[in-house]
C-alpha cells in the first residue's frame, strides 16, 4: 500500500509471511541492517566532524548521485547518449562511490523494470506497496518472474563495455573501498580528519542517504504525482523526488519515453534536473554525443490527445492499485489487497 501508518503496522505480518515461506534474502537483509547501523552512528559523529568533512559529505551526494543517474541509468541502462572513454571511467568511479551494486547488475534490473513495470516481473513492483518498492524488494528473494524476465533480455552491450566489466570483475570490493574508505582517506589526507569520523559520516551516513534518495524513485515517484504524459502509467511527475534524486523524479515522462537522455520534457530552467545539465555540459566540449529526446514523439501524442478531446473521446483510466480496488456488498466493504499473496480483507461501512 501507499506510505501510511497502516503500512508500518503491517510490516511484521508481511515479514512473518515471508519468513514462513523462506523468501527472505538474508545476505541483503544483513547488509542493509549493517549499513543503516553505520549511518546511525554517523548521525552522532556529525558534531565531531570538521566543517571540511561535512562539506565533503555533502558534495559526495551529487558526485555519487551522477554515478547512478548519468551513468548506470541514462547511459548504461537506456543508452540514451554516447560518451567518451574518460567520461565512462569517471562515471564508473562515481557509481562505485554510490555502491548500489555493479553497473551490470543495476542496468539489468532496471531494463527488466521498464519492460515489465508494475507486474510480477518487475524487481521493485510498486503494486506491492510503498515499502516493497522502496527497499523491501532487496530484502526478499526475487520473484520467479523477475528471474525469468532477466534471462530473456539482451545485455551483450554491457558485457562488451570494458569499463562495465572492469567494475564487475572487482565487485564488490572496489565499490566498498570507494564508498567507505576512499572518502575517509581524502578527509584524513587533506584536512586531518579522524579516519573513523569520516568513515561514518562521509562514508556510511552519506551512503544510506543517497541510497534512500534513489529508492524514492522506485517508491514515491511511482505512487505520488501528476500524469500529464501517460494517464495509464502510474509513474508520476514528482518534483520532490527530483530534488533528492538530482533530476530523476520526472517519472511519468521517463516511463513514456525511457530513451530520452533528459528524463524530462523541459530543461533546467523549468524542471530541476542537474543530471541533464551535466550531460549537456559534457556534450558542449565534445565528450558526449548522440543525445536522444522524446519531444517529437510527445508533440504527436499531444496533438492526438487534443483531437480526441475535441471529438468527445474520454481519457482512459488507469487500473486501480490492489489496495485501492474495493467493492461494497451488503453493507460490507471488501478490500482486495495483496501485500503478500491472496489476502482479502473486509470491514463494515
Amino acid at each position: 500500500m501507499d506510505l501510511s501508518n497502516k503500512m508500518f503496522s503491517e510490516i511484521p505480518m508481511v515479514f512473518s509471511y515471508h519468513w514462513n515461506l523462506g523468501n527472505i534474502n538474508w545476505l541483503m537483509t544483513a547488509w542493509t541492517t549493517w549499513a543503516h547501523a553505520v549511518a546511525f552512528v554517523g548521525l552522532f559523529k556529525i558534531m565531531d566532524c570538521r566543517k571540511e568533512t561535512l562539506i565533503w559529505a555533502f558534495l559526495l551526494w551529487p558526485i555519487s548521485g551522477i554515478g547512478i543517474t548519468v551513468g548506470a541509468h541514462r547511459l548504461w541502462s537506456h543508452r540514451s547518449y554516447s560518451a567518451a572513454l574518460p567520461v565512462r571511467v569517471f562515471l564508473m568511479l562515481c557509481n562505485s562511490i554510490a555502491n548500489q551494486g555493479s553497473i551490470l547488475h543495476w542496468a539489468r534490473d532496471h531494463r527488466v523494470h521498464h519492460k515489465h513495470s508494475e507486474t510480477d516481473a518487475d524487481p521493485h513492483n510498486a503494486m506491492r506497496g510503498f515499502f516493497f518498492a522502496h527497499m523491501g524488494w532487496l530484502l526478499l528473494k526475487k520473484h520467479p518472474e523477475v528471474i525469468r524476465a532477466g534471462k530473456e533480455l539482451d545485455f551483450s552491450d554491457l558485457h562488451e563495455d570494458p569499463v562495465v566489466m572492469f567494475q564487475k570483475k572487482l565487485d564488490p570490493w572496489f565499490a566498498l573501498y570507494m564508498c567507505f574508505v576512499f572518502p575517509a582517506q581524502i578527509a584524513v589526507r587533506f584536512w586531518g580528519e579522524n579516519f573513523w569520523t569520516a568513515f561514518f559520516v562521509a562514508g556510511g551516513l552519506r551512503y544510506v542517504y543517497v541510497l534512500h534518495c534513489t529508492f524514492l524513485v522506485n517508491s514515491a515517484a511511482h505512487l505520488y504525482g501528476d500524469h500529464p504524459y501517460d494517464i495509464m502509467s502510474h509513474p508520476a511527475e514528482n518534483p520532490y523526488v527530483s530534488f533528492f534524486a538530482i533530476g530523476e523524479g520526472w517519472h511519468n515522462w521517463h516511463h513514456k519515453y525511457p530513451f530520452d537522455y533528459a528524463t524530462s520534457e523541459f530543461g533546467i530552467s523549468s524542471q530541476f534536473n542537474p543530471s541533464k545539465l551535466f550531460i549537456d555540459m559534457l556534450a558542449a566540449v565534445g565528450l558526449v554525443w548522440g543525445r536522444k529526446r522524446g519531444t517529437a514523439a510527445w508533440d504527436m501524442g499531444r496533438a492526438r490527445r487534443e483531437r480526441d478531446r475535441k471529438a468527445g473521446v474520454p481519457l482512459p483510466k488507469p487500473v486501480s492499485r490492489p489496495w485501492e480496488a474495493t467493492a461494497v456488498k451488503g453493507g460490507i466493504e471488501i478490500v482486495h489487497w495483496k501485500p503478500t499473496a491472496g489476502v482479502k480483507r473486509v470491514r463494515k461501512v
